[in-house]
């Protein structure tokens, strides 16, 4: 179909006065006979095209004529010969023909008398894309000129609320509501769930949904679940319980979905015990727990780390025959993994297979993360064949954690080579990829590579964060490459970050490790003068660089290191502790510059 989105001007036209039209024209024909016209050559238009065929009849065309085509349909034409029609005229088929709303709702509602709201659907948003905020007013009377001589035709309303509520428009939305409700008219049920849905905070849908309940509209429990939903999603855990109390009062039944949502949200908010003690509720409410209850509370037990109650939640799901999904497997799993028992967590594994539970990649990825842990690689390896074997690809986590854990256990050829099969296989590396790798290769020392692995970060459009940053400097100073270190200062202070007293605190103590003491102390001032703070950590690592190259008496400052917290403090030490023959000031004075 064409697309909806063709020339779109507003006319003078109005409801009120259907026969105005948007430009002067020749005297009319009769209007039957006219559309007689119209009709044949939309019909005939397969054998003669319309820019052929319409040319005499288009100084007669109007959009008022176009509605009236519509409604009469004299020849009985197909919905589809009508929107052809339609489209065409939207195109340059017909430049002195403007399309109005008035022909835009008739359009629709010809489609929609015909059983296709699919197709009316993408006029009605385009249309009120194009009116915008504030326009149902104008729509709705438009839509019961459309309409006439009969009331507005209730399913034609119901698609304009859908098509205001999906586009945002959510006043507009509710004013086609009350157009319905003061009027008597049959309420677009259809679009209320949608505008349910879709209105932006849980409050708001909230009170619409009362406001429909006032007009006498039939509920249905899904719609107090929806708002139980969103009141979680939102974190207002009264509210939603607020909601929940008042399902009787409408004489409204729970069910499974409304338990397991309100419990889900106490869940995820850490409220493990009204969990619970909404399990217990759901019990007393003669409601049977399902398995989305069971794997709703072995996720929060194995997130909170408590697997003893979280195991006991899967026996107790599995003694009363349910049997248990891939959730409820993969959180176990994942939560004895992160607890350093691998051995359990494959145990549970075997059980999943056993059962005929399919794992899925997130299974996977515990698995690989649990072996990574542990620092068995080869393990890790067979988890990745059996993961190929059932179909999955490694993703991302999979070998980002890989990545990880051959940092951690000192394989960075391995690490590398994991880096390099991502690439092959066109597997995205992020800032999390990237850093592990960074912080592997830092640790160990290789900062060639390090500081290239940086960059290629950098070329992908991904901008480190300081820590990263720190994590090359630091290895950069600790091989003595102090000045690489201060070029990526510098690189840092380029891109707009603002390094913090921890950067400058590595390279300090790299320049105090080489005796380079007068760079330590100009450093300190450019600290200060960059309003970046020295901490006890600065002075400190200054007083040692100080002591190591013999310029102070130590045991005269050996009481006072790890004590000094401020420039003045720090300068007046040094100066009182200098080593120098008595009566000496030069060296003073250089201290003081």
């Amino acid at each position: 179909m064409t697309n909806p989105n063709g020339p779109f001007t507003f006319c003078a036209t109005r409801p009120s006065s259907p026969a105005s039209t948007c430009f002067s024209r020749s005297p009319p024909q009769p209007q039957h006979s006219l559309l007689i016209s119209i009709s044949l050559a939309i019909k005939n238009s397969p054998q003669t095209p319309l820019s052929i065929s319409l040319k005499p009849l288009l100084p007669s065309l109007t959009p008022s004529l176009f509605s009236s085509l519509l409604s009469l349909n004299p020849l009985s034409l197909p919905p589809s010969s009508l929107i052809s029609f339609f489209h065409h005229l939207s195109s340059h088929g017909a430049p002195h023909f403007i399309h109005t709303p008035l022909s835009y709702i008739s359009m629709s509602l010809f489609l929609l008398r015909h059983r296709l709201p699919s197709v009316a659907a993408p006029l009605l948003r385009f249309l009120v894309s194009r009116t915008g905020h504030s326009s149902a007013s104008s729509i709705l009377s438009f839509a019961t000129t459309a309409s006439s001589p009969g009331p507005l035709h209730p399913v034609l309303l119901d698609s304009i609320m859908s098509a205001y509520a999906d586009a945002g428009f959510f006043d507009d939305a509710i004013q086609c509501f009350r157009f319905a409700r003061h009027r008597f008219m049959r309420l677009p049920l259809s679009a209320c769930s949608v505008l349910l849905r879709r209105l932006p905070a849980a409050d708001k849908a909230h009170a619409f949904l009362m406001e429909t309940v006032n007009a006498g509209v039939s509920v249905k429990i899904q719609d107090f679940n929806v708002l139980i939903h969103r009141f979680c999603k939102e974190g207002k855990l009264s509210n939603a319980h607020q909601v929940f109390d008042e399902i009787p009062n409408h004489s409204l039944q729970y069910n499974a979905v409304t338990f397991n949502t309100l419990i889900n949200g106490y869940c995820k908010c850490g409220s493990l015990d009204l969990g619970l003690e909404m399990k217990g509720i759901m019990k007393h409410a003669g409601i049977t727990e399902d398995v989305f209850t069971y794997s709703i509370l072995i996720r929060a037990f194995c997130v909170a780390g408590k697997l003893l109650d979280a195991t006991k939640m899967f026996e107790e799901m599995c003694d009363r025959d349910l049997v248990p999904n891939k959730v409820c497997f993969t959180c176990l799993i994942d939560g004895h993994c992160k607890d350093g028992k691998v051995g359990v967590g494959m145990d549970i594994y075997k059980e999943m297979t056993r059962k005929g539970v399919e794992p899925d990649l997130i299974t996977f990825n515990a698995l690989v993360n649990g072996h990574c842990k542990n620092g068995d690689l080869l393990e890790v390896e067979k988890i990745m064949e059996e993961m190929k074997r059932r179909g999955f690809k490694p993703d991302k986590v999979t070998y980002t954690t890989l990545i990880d854990g051959c940092c951690k256990k000192g394989d960075l050829h391995m690490a590398l080579e994991t880096k390099r099969k991502m690439v092959v296989e066109g597997v995205e590396l992020d800032e999390v990829t990237y850093t592990a790798l960074i912080s592997g290769l830092s640790r160990e020392g290789w900062v060639v590579e390090a500081e290239m692995i940086l960059h290629e970060m950098m070329s992908t459009g991904i901008d480190p964060h300081e820590i990263t940053y720190n994590l090359v400097i630091d290895a950069l100073c600790k091989k003595g490459e102090v000045r690489a270190g201060f070029k990526l200062l510098r690189e840092m202070q380029s891109k707009g970050l603002k390094p913090g007293v921890v950067t400058y605190n590595i390279i300090m103590n790299g320049l105090c490790k080489l005796g380079q003491m007068k760079n330590a102390n100009v450093l300190l001032n450019a600290m200060l003068n960059v309003g970046v703070v020295p901490d006890d950590v600065t002075y400190n690592t200054l007083l040692d660089g100080h002591c190591k190259l013999g310029e102070v008496d130590r045991e005269m400052i050996s009481g006072e290191i790890g004590m000094v917290s401020d420039f003045a403090t720090y300068t007046s030490l040094i100066k009182n502790s200098l080593r120098r023959p008595k009566g000496n000031t030069k060296q003073e004075k250089n201290v003081d510059s």
